[in-house]
């Protein structure tokens, strides 16, 4: 065990402390300037696509297993916003001091950008699946946009190790912990709650998966804001000197407050890709699988999650935990360090509460996991006895997930997921380009008056897609 330990050690090492950083901020920084901050440009439209008509556009009915992009978006939100928002945030800050936190917010907003192009790319390349809905993400478009279907192999393999059985693993672990530090509750008592509701959700397939996410994500997301909202109006006393240890933390200026700079900003980014999943791949699967009439706005609706994710979600837990400063003298770590910040701040029923909302944010998580899971899964073998069988082993990993140790579950999770999310933003390298010219087709018809675009192939002769975006051959989109 400690010769593996040391393995996933030297490997994360390589892949968060070189090459995520480098492609991660190298990738964000680009697309910013390509597209003109499009993240910024289009930031009321986002909203509009999500709170409109353009992001709760009925399903047609001849598209039965398809979702909407408001279920897209919250299928990808309760994937993000999960233990990384919550215990994640709280690692970061212990490992790289409260500067990781301005970091987190750097990596997001140009993170926004990054998710505008992998997701408008998943919903450009995806296929239709064999129940007349869609399935499609970064497998898929290294397939169709880069004709390297071992690529694509690669990416699935490590996505259905990583979202599909380690983070999943992750998710149960967190709510497992949560639960015995607030009620007492053994971790072999959570894990058959957890895999006997799991199990009820994922065999009805992604239109269960897109109704449990739209009913519960909204709800929980609200309540954890409010809370914290709340507790940093109690302490706002405290608040200028919370904000003062971040930004001095984030240059290295503050060395009392803990960490270094570069911790800070390795632990920073590392955490905020993990939350966020920008350039990472995950979202873009929920989105592949949405109805949607035009492939940017899918793009635009999952930047918009960034920010729910990390600018808000990401924000609410750091600042908290940095107001209330025990991360400096506590053993906890994780939720658990979480849960005594709250506590700490307005009393023992904060934990009981973060329990519950962790309960609902790690659920909803690896729920969307699973989903991550079959549909790559899906891309390398198309047979319902290994869509069965994945069904199985994933139950057994939220088992295995709750009773275990937290280390060696962090670990795995960081390893699997950093090595989809360098092969997820190599090709993003040389897919972006066909992103941003859908995006500047986009904007051109909203310029021409349209009041809601629609996208055909031949609107972009330019881009190479004869053989790659099925979906959207010769004809709008149903």
């Amino acid at each position: 065990m400690q010769v593996l330990q040391s393995i996933i050690d030297a490997g994360n090492t390589v892949i968060w402390s070189y090459l995520i950083l480098i492609l991660a901020l190298g990738l964000g920084v680009s697309f910013a300037i390509r597209t003109r901050f499009v993240q910024f440009r289009h930031l009321g439209e986002m909203i509009r696509l999500v709170t409109g008509r353009g992001g709760k556009k009925k399903v047609s009915s001849s598209d039965t297993d398809a979702i909407s992009p408001f279920q897209a978006l919250c299928i990808a939100c309760g994937g993000c916003i999960g233990t990384g928002n919550v215990a994640g945030v709280a690692l970061a800050i212990v490992a790289g001091g409260p500067g990781a936190v301005f970091w987190m917010w750097i990596i997001g907003l140009l993170g926004a950008g990054t998710s505008f192009i992998e997701n408008t790319l998943a919903q450009l390349f995806k296929e239709h699946d064999e129940k007349g809905g869609f399935r499609g993400g970064p497998a898929y478009y290294m397939e169709k946009g880069l004709r390297k279907r071992w690529m694509g192999i690669i990416f699935a393999v490590c996505m259905i190790l990583s979202f599909g059985f380690a983070l999943a693993a992750l998710q149960a672990n967190t709510i497992a912990q949560a639960w015995d530090a607030a009620f007492s509750v053994s971790p072999v008592i959570m894990a058959v709650v957890i895999c006997a509701l799991a199990a009820a959700i994922i065999f009805g397939g992604v239109k269960r998966i897109g109704k449990f996410s739209e009913a519960v994500v909204p709800f929980m997301a609200i309540a954890y804001l409010l809370l914290s909202l709340i507790i940093l109006i109690l302490n706002y006393d405290r608040l200028p000197g919370m904000f003062a240890s971040i930004f001095k933390g984030a240059f290295g200026l503050d060395a009392v407050a803990g960490g270094t700079l570069g911790a800070a900003i390795i632990q920073g980014v590392k955490r905020g890709v993990f939350s966020n999943g920008a350039g990472q791949g995950d979202s873009p699967q929920a989105s592949a699988a949405a109805f949607t009439t035009h492939p940017a706005k899918q793009g635009l609706i999952q930047a918009f999650a960034i920010y729910v994710d990390t600018i808000l979600v990401c924000s609410a837990t750091a600042l908290v935990v940095c107001t209330a400063g025990e991360y400096a003298n506590s053993t906890l770590e994780g939720v658990q360090l979480v849960q005594l910040s709250f506590s700490s701040l307005v009393g023992d029923w904060a934990s009981s509460f973060i329990a519950v909302v962790m309960f609902l944010f790690c659920f909803t998580s690896l729920i969307s996991n699973y989903f991550y899971g079959e549909s790559n899964l899906a891309f390398i073998m198309r047979s319902d006895k290994f869509r069965q069988a994945y069904r199985v082993c994933f139950i057994l990993m939220l088992f295995w997930g709750s009773v275990s140790g937290l280390s060696i579950v962090w670990d795995l999770a960081d390893l699997f997921g950093g090595t989809l999310a360098v092969v997820n933003m190599i090709a993003l390298i040389f897919l972006g380009k066909i992103s941003i010219q859908v995006m500047k087709e986009y904007e051109a018809q909203q310029k021409a008056g349209v009041e809601e675009p629609t996208f055909q192939v031949s609107n972009v002769p330019q881009l190479d897609l004869s053989q790659a975006a099925e979906c959207w051959q010769g004809k709008k989109e149903k």
